[in-house]
């Protein structure tokens, strides 16, 4: 096994995605004789040439107009757009055309295509740089939104998400690109899209998470553990839509608690939906209220106030500290 990034992690996956099928294709600003703003396409260029790695004009409607059209054609394409914060530049060709073509169609037509995007804080960006809006499309019928946490689970989902036939959103937690390496396996695997893992089995709490709040909630659970005696069960949903909401009852189930973190801010946020299923699904084994440990409804600060506005490994344990004394 190797020793990847996030970035080379998925940079395998899309260069072992085109070897194996020449109808994947790369398009976006950059993708290609720069290798992308945080060099995810590094080399495509080079192996695959300009017709499968195609740099586009500072267009985002065009850039996934084009990939819809593709789809319909026979090809698989990835586009990538430089942030999430540009992608409500091409929100309508998103939830007018690519989400609705299934149901549109009465299921004769799909709409295969990934759309990959850099999103979430840590990095210290400017503005539209940093927003985490997963809610925003995971409450799109039609649309699958994947959320990968580490190195090895983003090149396996990053592979589903290829040879999926439905509109697939990626969100890639560029403070997790490059901040830490793990053990990627020589041969192609793939994960199913919808289906959350434990990252930590316990059985005082369950921790709920996503994307790069991971590590902060797995560096909470060590707090709890070391210093509080709690052994907290975390659990990394990789999706947003689908929803895995049988991990996540099974896990509170077993630890009557709860606590839901991501940097998203509060109102609305997939937290929310979250809470709600547990409520729905499982309230009477509940020992505790479900607490939120989020982003603030607020624009995400600059850089100066951007790590008082993300949730840290304080302010998790505090929340589960309140909920385990309740």
């Amino acid at each position: 096994m190797a020793l990847l990034t996030m970035v080379k992690a998925l940079n395998l996956a899309l260069a072992e995605a085109m070897r194996t099928d020449p109808n994947v294709l790369v398009l976006g600003q950059d993708v290609g004789r720069d290798e992308g703003v945080f060099r995810v396409t590094e080399g495509l260029l080079q192996e695959f040439g300009p017709n499968r790695c195609i740099d586009t004009p500072l267009a985002e409607a065009a850039i996934i107009g084009a990939g819809i059209g593709l789809g319909f054609t026979g090809f698989r394409p990835v586009c990538e757009l430089q942030f999430d914060g540009f992608s409500f530049q091409a929100f309508h060709q998103i939830e007018n055309h690519a989400r609705r073509f299934r149901n549109r169609t009465r299921g004769r037509y799909t709409c295969p295509l990934v759309i990959r995007m850099p999103y979430g804080g840590g990095i210290r960006a400017i503005e539209h740089h940093s927003e985490a809006p997963e809610a925003t499309y995971a409450h799109l019928a039609g649309l699958k939104v994947v959320i990968p946490s580490g190195p090895r689970n983003a090149r396996a989902l990053l592979r589903a998400a290829i040879y999926d036939p439905d509109p697939v959103i990626f969100f890639e937690p560029k403070a997790v690109y490059r901040s830490f390496r793990e053990e990627v396996p020589d041969e192609p695997e793939t994960l199913p899209i919808g289906k959350g893992a434990v990252a930590r089995p316990g059985r005082d709490i369950t921790l709920i998470t996503y994307g790069a709040m991971l590590r902060v909630t797995l560096e909470a659970a060590e707090e709890l553990k070391d210093v509080h005696g709690i052994d907290a069960e975390v659990l990394d949903l990789l999706s947003a839509a689908p929803l895995d909401g049988e991990l996540i009852n099974q896990s509170v189930r077993r630890t009557g608690r709860a606590v839901v973190v991501h940097e998203a801010p509060r109102h609305c946020g997939l937290g929310a939906e979250i809470v709600a299923r547990i409520v729905e699904d499982s309230l009477l084994y509940l020992e505790a209220p479900v607490k939120r440990v989020t982003g603030f409804d607020t624009v995400i600060p600059y850089f100066q106030n951007e790590l008082t506005y993300l949730p840290d490994a304080a302010r998790i344990v505090r929340a589960a500290l309140e909920t385990v004394n309740f």
